[in-house]
């Protein structure tokens, strides 16, 4: 068992760092080649493509909705009034954004992938699918814009600059 010295500064305080661009740009480029490739790929699988319908946009919607409500209530908790967040609060919020960051961007570019792989297609359902593929993109970019403002309302000084 080892003692310390009270003199002793603490041990230094670990950092974690934002979510990179390199991950989100592994995401979205994972996200264009499987979203372009479901299409050919369920086609031949199952008979025909995968289904785009507004639920799944509503769903994306209100979860990018609930990730700015978050990060805007978190930026007024830390950054506006100055208090701190519980730890167990901090860390769980930070997670969920960078969740939320890297798997809405892979939403995103995937159904952009979906909707490009329609440009061309003379079905009479491709221009549906393509608009409705191209809202989803929108709302998915959201999510990963207003998690990553999560991720911004989190970060704090590390109490270096509080007396």
């Amino acid at each position: 068992m080892s003692q310390t010295d009270p003199d002793e500064p603490p041990d230094p305080r670990g950092t974690l760092r934002p979510t990179s661009a390199a991950a989100l740009t592994t995401c979205v480029v994972l996200g264009l080649a499987g979203g372009w490739a479901v299409h050919p790929l369920m086609s031949r699988v199952a008979g025909r493509p995968p289904l785009v319908s507004w639920a799944q946009v509503l769903a994306l919607v209100l979860v990018a909705a609930i990730m700015a409500f978050l990060a805007w209530h978190t930026w007024q908790t830390v950054q506006v009034r100055g208090e701190r967040l519980e730890v167990h609060q901090a860390v769980n919020r930070l997670v969920l954004a960078r969740a939320c960051a890297l798997c809405g961007s892979l939403v995103a570019a995937g159904y952009l992938g979906y909707a490009i792989s329609w440009l061309g297609d003379e079905s009479h359902y491709a221009d549906r699918w393509i608009l409705r593929s191209l809202v989803a993109t929108a709302a998915a970019a959201a999510v990963t814009l207003a998690s990553l403002a999560l991720e911004r309302a989190c970060r704090t000084d590390g109490g270096e600059g509080r007396p």
